[in-house]
């Protein structure tokens, strides 16, 4: 290091330009950094899907799921299998172990896929898809009519299709856009029961018949001569016209052949969908569309490509058909806004930086090189981002606001021992070179304590951990850049620009400051020198420190939570409905809230109630789901009360609104304790949640703020027409299990019996009746049943219907019947509070008593915070330990790094106290990301106590004094570059701590317990290190100096060690 820093100073053309290339590297690395809300999370989740259009969830979960889980449950890595079964749909989730290889358990997924037998027939292929933060919408989008323009949205299915997603989908950076709404368009065959009957014909020949009427097949080559031609067959260009000339049957009728076609027995119509939900945008009918980035991809320069596209299609054909595609919801603004927070806090900080150094140095020169090390640390830490492939993020800006104070703190002890040399009539260019040579180790070893505390970090194996790797790569890549400066750049610009350094009695007087400061270091000195005289009174003070210390932390401890929601300026609130509720009724509700929302958007009166910007809803059969977003971002939570109510009001519906969290499906929520009743079967595990839900309600009151729901649904059970047939009455009729099947779907739901290409896109061919529309629950036994033979029976007469209550939805978890609760509790509730009070109120009474099978368990948030809790206690322990083996490197002894690590504690009640301080002014939870700010205080805390006794090392080794001399003139000489560099730190910390804004609701919490511990361990330092190194010296024993100092420094420099 000695070599390097006499390079240094001998070629300083050479630093210089080194640093503009680090400078340019960062400048071009961040040009190729995407830019993301959150960091890519690799969630170890895969989910299996499958659609089997029409089905029962309790077909579905007895004829898919069950096959599912029987198969893939026994896959390597899987630690969990959870299943929703709802009306044609099956969803099969996989989690695995943090750590597991998701691409090998992808194909080992796909393999085991491909073994599943026994699925239904009718039942499409399964997909997979994979569950991580990319999954999150990068923007959400609706389009609406303009205004006075009367369109029926749910037909423009085939043009937002080709028109609006295809050219989307295209845009660099877009992995795919999905869509609700837009009715596709189908061949509708609505047959004449009465007709059918009377030519004998049966729904299954009618079906088989149209299956088979078409087909292209390529039948090989002819060759004539000297050409060849391809042969084929052409299939039918369906249209309605065409469909209606389809013979379904030929028979003989009076010695003459009579074609049966499909015109005689159906209707043949092209239409559209019946639309599954109702969707508005502001009160306006809407399509409503989700756009996703393609991994490590940049969300600004997709989205700016994103907003051309769209303007230019409102520019261009949406405006002729009187249609406006509106950005609803852009995650870039909040990128944006935090870009802009932190750009201010790194121009605040540095701005408060230079005041410190200008105070205490007053001189431009020394201010101006210390300066340097914030661009060039700062910067150089892109080229780092980009090599580890990581992202700008708001975890990374934090990282990076926070080493804004930190980077200098190496510079100014370097250039303070030069500048203090200077000041003692040193020649300059030996005081620059023994300046950075003095204190390049004890620099050294507080950047390492700072780095290796992300360790366990790092290594962390929850997806929490993934959170925090951002903060630590930015905090530890400018740290050991900062380092790097400070012994290179630093000596080779003083050397140059340090020509005259006042002694500070010739330095301009600042009355207060000054008299404070001289007052404060006399004190400290008295102190010190009474303390190595009698270490007794200087033992007594450190172990009163030390028990203050964790009395204060043992009684001040604030409850835990997990991590924080963010400001995101949306809410999301999902409605559930009495049992049965169709579409139209579910509509009804859904528009309720949407009556208390239309004057915040109309008539807004922000003095009063939030202006509402955006407010949609999707209602369909069985529930609905609203989002609404506000001109001010930070009364977004103002509208949960607002649009809870009037549904609240409505009799047997629930709302459950939430502000949507950062963080919530990448790491598993917030603030949501989910308590998971399981059960051998639904009738069991019934009454113990209804109990469970009372209980929790009667702990966490709507009243107070909480809010709760149940998955399934309280109101999950709805009405169900059972038809049950007769075997042996079906074998007398000459009616098959399949034909009785097909009579009953083509009367009701209809049967898709083709896709076929019309127009450039594939249309359903659909079988039905003309009485589909019509339908009663009395007509159900009428309905007439045609054997292939011809003969006719009805429902009734070879089944029974009856009216029975279903689930419309099944889960289940670890092979288990499961009901969830879950609890969305105030922000003036702790997690670990709520969780207590449920674990020792509800949960462990019930588990003690349960009967039949049934357990109650804690999951989501809850489950995070103990494990992320657990995780973070073991890892401030081992950040401990290898912050001690390291100094025992730096220091070579096991003794001294115990003193310097007495600073820990006191750090940390600084860090409650700041916290509790905090909380006077604004709710600040103890979560993890606020946890995160004590493991950097560890590494933070200890640099002071470093320079400390390497100063006191140095003085003995290299001076000869003995080593009450050493300690009182090491803390003499110490005492500006700490305050010096710790004030600096604190100063630039200052801006993430008051200025409010995007992001800042994320690190505040960080930022204050390092200012509290930064500050506190700052001044306590000084009163125990002195006596408890008093202590130790008295028996170390000095070995022979080196060598005196003033006589090596007035020798050449290229004699020089």
């Amino acid at each position: 290091m000695n070599g390097l820093i006499r390079g240094a100073i001998a070629h300083p053309i050479a630093v210089l330009a080194i640093v503009l290339s680090m400078i340019l590297f960062g400048v071009a690395s961040l040009q190729t950094i995407p830019i993301q809300m959150t960091p890519d999370i690799d969630k170890p989740v895969l989910q299996v899907r499958v659609s089997w259009p029409g089905a029962s969830p309790k077909d579905v979960e007895q004829e898919v799921v069950l096959r599912l889980e029987r198969e893939l449950t026994g896959l390597s890595g899987v630690q969990s299998v959870e299943s929703d079964s709802r009306r044609g749909q099956a969803r099969v989730t996989l989690t695995y172990g943090v750590g597991q290889d998701m691409d090998a358990a992808l194909v080992k997924l796909l393999g085991q896929l491909a073994r599943v037998s026994g699925l239904p027939s009718d039942a499409k292929q399964p997909e997979v898809r994979t569950s991580n933060s990319d999954d999150s919408p990068i923007a959400r989008m609706a389009l609406v009519a303009q205004d006075g323009v009367n369109v029926d949205i749910d037909t423009l299915g085939e043009f937002v299709d080709t028109v609006i997603i295809e050219p989307l989908s295209r845009i660099q950076g877009v992995s795919e856009v999905t869509s609700r709404g837009g009715a596709a368009r189908e061949i509708r065959i609505a047959l004449d029961m009465d007709r059918v009957a009377e030519f004998g014909l049966s729904v299954a020949e009618i079906a088989d018949a149209i299956r088979a009427s078409s087909a292209e097949v390529t039948a090989g080559e002819i060759t004539e001569g000297n050409r060849s031609f391809t042969l084929r067959t052409e299939a039918i260009s369906y249209t309605p016209e065409t469909a209606k000339e389809l013979v379904v049957r030929t028979e003989l009728r009076n010695g003459r052949i009579f074609n049966v076609k499909l015109s005689d027995v159906a209707d043949i119509e092209l239409g559209y969908k019946t639309p599954d939900s109702f969707r508005r945008l502001n009160g306006k009918p809407a399509i409503t569309f989700a756009v996703l980035r393609e991994p490590a991809s940049n969300v600004v320069t997709t989205l700016e490509g994103l907003k051309k596209e769209v303007d230019a299609l409102n520019a261009g054909v949406l405006a002729e058909r009187g249609l406006d595609m509106r950005i609803v919801y852009d995650e870039t603004v909040y990128i944006g806004s935090a870009l802009d927070l932190v750009q201010n806090n790194i121009m605040i900080g540095g701005i408060l930086a230079i005041v410190v150094l200008l105070t205490f140095l007053r001189s431009l020169a020394p201010t101006a090189i210390v300066m340097i090390a914030i661009p060039v640390s700062i910067i150089s830490t892109f080229v780092v981002i980009a090599g580890l492939g990581l992202s700008i993020n708001v975890i990374s800006l934090a990282g990076l606001a926070f080493a804004v104070g930190m980077v200098v703190d190496a510079s100014i002890v370097s250039l303070e021992n030069i500048y203090r040399l200077k000041q003692s009539g040193v020649p300059t260019m030996k005081a620059a070179y023994w300046g950075a040579r003095q204190v390049w180790a004890p620099i050294l070893g507080s950047a390492l304590t700072t780095v290796v505390v992300f360790i366990p970090i790092l290594v962390l194996d929850l997806p929490v951990g993934q959170l925090f790797r951002d903060i630590a790569v930015a905090i530890s890549a400018s740290v050991i850049v900062s380092v790097i400066v400070s012994v290179t750049v630093i000596p080779a610009l003083a050397s140059r620009l340090i020509k005259d350094a006042k002694s500070f009695e010739q330095q301009t007087r600042v009355p207060v400051i000054d008299t404070l400061a001289g007052g404060f270091k006399r004190l400290v000195l008295s102190y010190c020198r009474t303390v190595v005289q009698s270490t007794s009174r200087g033992l007594m003070v450190v172990f009163a420190l030390i028990a203050g210390s964790i009395g204060t932390l043992i009684i001040m401890m604030p409850p835990l939570d997990y991590l924080p929601d963010g400001n995101r300026n949306f809410v999301f609130g999902r409605i559930s409905v009495p049992s049965g509720y169709t579409r139209e009724a579910t509509l009804n509700f859904a528009q309720s809230m949407e009556d208390v929302a239309r004057p915040l958007w109309e008539n807004p009166n922000p003095e009063k109630l939030p202006h509402i910007d955006r407010f949609f809803f999707v209602a369909y059969n069985g529930g609905a789901f609203a989002g609404a977003a506000t001109e001010d971002a930070g009364r977004i939570r103002e509208l949960i009360p607002v649009l809870s109510e009037p549904v609240a009001k409505a009799p047997g519906a629930r709302a459950f609104v939430t502000q949507a969290s950062l963080f919530g499906r990448s790491v598993g929520g917030s603030r949501g304790i989910l308590i998971d009743v399981l059960g051998p079967d639904y009738e069991t595990v019934e009454p113990a949640f209804r109990d469970i839900r009372r209980q929790v309600g009667e702990l966490f009151p709507r009243k107070d703020g909480h809010q709760i729901r149940v998955r399934p649904s309280e109101n999950a059970v709805s009405p169900e027409l059972v038809v049950r047939p007769d075997p042996d009455a079906l074998a007398r009729a000459g009616v098959s299990a399949r034909d009785f099947a097909q009579a009953l779907d083509v009367y009701n739901d209809g049967i898709l019996v083709r896709e076929i290409p019309l127009g450039g896109e594939l249309v359903e061919l659909v079988l039905t009746t003309q009485t589909r529309e019509t339908a009663k629950i009395e007509d159900i036994a009428d309905i007439p049943v045609i054997a292939r033979d011809g003969s006719l029976v009805k429902i009734g007469q070879v089944a029974e219907v009856s009216i029975e209550s279903a689930p419309n939805q099944l889960l289940r978890k670890a092979g288990r019947r499961v009901v969830t609760i879950e609890l969305r509790l105030h922000e003036s509730i702790p997690l670990e509070t709520a969780i207590a009070q449920i674990n020792e109120q509800v949960v462990d009474p019930f588990n003690i008593n349960s009967k039949n099978g049934v357990r109650l368990e804690l999951s989501g948030a809850a489950d995070e915070l103990s494990k992320a809790w657990s995780a973070m206690q073991a890892n401030v322990v081992l950040a401990i330990a290898v912050i001690y083996l390291l100094l025992v490197v730096l220091l070579k002894s096991f003794a001294l790094p115990l003193v310097i690590l007495v600073t820990v504690p006191i750090a940390a009640t600084g860090g409650i106290l700041g916290l509790a301080l905090l909380n006077v002014f604004m709710d600040q939870p103890l979560d993890m990301l606020t946890m995160l700010g004590f493991i950097i205080l560890t590494g933070v805390v200890v640099n002071n106590a470093i320079l400390m006794v390497e100063q006191t090392l140095w003085h003995i080794q290299h001076d000869g004094m003995d080593s009450a001399a050493a300690i009182v003139e090491a803390t003499s000489n110490r005492i500006r570059p700490i305050f010096m560099s710790t004030l600096t730190s604190l100063f630039g910390l200052l801006p993430l701590i008051i200025f409010p804004g995007a992001g800042s609701e994320l690190y505040r919490g960080i930022g204050i317990v390092v200012f509290g511990g930064l500050l506190l361990s700052t001044v306590l330092a000084l009163f125990f290190i002195p006596p408890l190194m008093a202590v130790l010296m008295k028996r170390f024993k000095p070995a022979a100096p080196i060598g005196d100092a003033t006589e090596e420094m007035t020798a050449p420099l290229s004699q020089t060690a």
